[in-house]
Formats: C-alpha cells, structure tokens, sequence
C-alpha cells in the first residue's frame, strides 16, 4: 500500500477539490465518498471505486483495479470536506448519461398502446418517482433518497436548483442508497415534455391549501411525486404542470413538516395504494 504523507499531494488535492466543487466533480465525472460501511455498501452495490485513501486499513475485499493509499488521520482530516472526518475517503465514478437518462420515465410505445400493453419503463406501468424542486438541503435530499430506495421508488428526479446529490454531505445522508437509487437532473423544457407525453404529476402542498386532495384519498402510483423545499414548497412552474395537488392531514396548529418526513410519508402512500 503506498504511503502520502503530505496533504499537497496530487491525489489530496484532487480529493479536497472533490469535496468542495460540485463542478469539479461533474467535470470529473467522479464524487467523494467517506467512511468503511459507505465503502462496503459501495462494493457490495457494485458502484465503480477508483481510490480509496486509510488510516487504518481496509478490512473488505476491494476490485483489483482500485488504488489503495495509506495516510495519518491528520492529512485525512485536512482534505475531507466533513467536519467530523472518518478514517477513509474514497472516489467513486459518477453514472453515465445514459444510465441517468434511462431512470426518466417514457413514453408509452403507440404499438403497445393500441395492443393494452406497456413497455417496462412506459408511463402505461412506470410505477412511482419523487420529483424534488428546489430543495437545497443536503441533508433532506440525502434522506429522501435513503428513503425512495428503501421503498422501491423508479427513480429521483432533481431539479436543476436542488443540492448536489454528490455533494459529500447528500451521500453521507442517503447511507449508502446513493450506490443504489436512479438519479437524474431535470430542466423545466424536459419536465414540460414527459408531462405533455401524458406522464402524470402530483404536487405536494400544505393543509392550507383548498385545492388539494388527503393524501390518503388519492391515487399516487403510476405518477411523478412532486416535493418542494420547506420554506418555499412547490414552484408556481412546478405547481402549473401538476394534475393533482396532495396534502398531509395534520393536527391542528401544525402547519408543516420536516421536508424529508413528508416525503417518506407520501412516498410510504404511493407505494402502499
């Protein structure tokens, strides 16, 4: 295992660069990721681990193609972007374009359609997606996606002023479902479209508002889940191209929640109906 010993090293720089620049690591294509059981859930997930950096060792079976380095914790702590660093950093590759286009939901084949058949992937049995807009919280966008995959959700959708889901941050907060979940980034243009394609959007909204339906009383499979940020909701953009709007029964004097719990309340609905 070779040794670093200086945090000027090539491989630190990069590594610190990693953590602190959400467009070095799309120019890189790569993202950062911290801690042993982070690092098992990767391997055992299959994601594509191209360094891992130690101060301890690596007590798991590791691809041969992985570079394994060994440095003091003083120099692990200097490069991760955590206040409380762990013993190991490691770098993974980031999806393909491909693979994140793939997670979008599609139009039904008019072939299909004329027979009653749905293609795996089609609107026609598309099953359940989390649509997130605008939230910026690592933490909440980590937890929701912890929780999309924890219940099978197809995939979540970001849009293009959410937080980074590879910020270090997201990825600590998801527990591994990083390795697991489909991701992808959305603009307006391309929601507009799977929308105008006859894919389905519900929004989630507050009690307050009249026009929408209790959770419990609608139908949320076979949709796009649109979640909004705490202290802004849903985008009157967003808002436009729902065909429903959902909101949670809460006891009186309570006005919202935590934006991660309200997800993992709709979500747990979408997937129980």
């Amino acid at each position: 295992m070779e040794r670093i010993t200086s945090r000027r090293n090539q491989l630190c720089v990069h590594i610190k660069k990693l953590g602190a620049s959400r467009s070095y690591r799309e120019e890189c294509g790569q993202f950062l990721c911290d801690g042993i059981k982070l690092l098992e859930d990767a391997a055992e997930s299959g994601a594509e681990i191209i360094t891992v950096i130690t101060s301890t060792g690596i007590p798991i079976p590791l691809p041969v193609e992985t570079k394994v380095f060994y440095a003091e914790s003083g120099v692990i702590d200097s490069i991760s972007p955590l206040k409380t660093a762990q013993d190991t950093l490691f770098v993974c590759k980031m999806p393909g374009y491909s693979e994140l286009f793939s997670a979008l939901p599609q139009p039904p084949d008019a072939e299909n359609e004329r027979q009653g058949e749905a293609p795996p992937g089609s609107s026609g049995g598309m099953g359940t997606y989390v649509l997130l807009d605008g939230m910026q919280d690592p933490g909440n966008v980590g937890a929701i996606i912890r929780t999309a995959n924890a219940l099978g959700v197809s995939a979540v959708i970001l849009t293009d002023d959410c937080a980074d889901p590879y910020n270090p941050k997201t990825v600590r907060a998801t527990m591994g479902a990083i390795f697991r979940q489909r991701i992808c980034r959305l603009d307006m243009p391309g929601l507009t479209a799977l929308i105008e394609n006859g894919t389905k959007m519900i929004g989630a909204v507050t009690g307050s508002d009249s026009d929408s339906k209790r959770v419990t009383d609608a139908v949320l499979r076979n949709s796009i889940i649109a979640i909004g940020s705490e202290g802004s909701g849903l985008s009157d953009e967003i808002l436009a191209l729902c065909d429903e709007k959902v909101s949670i029964p809460m006891a009186a004097g309570c006005e919202s929640l935590n934006a991660a719990v309200a997800a993992a309340i709709i979500i747990w609905e979408a997937q129980r109906g």
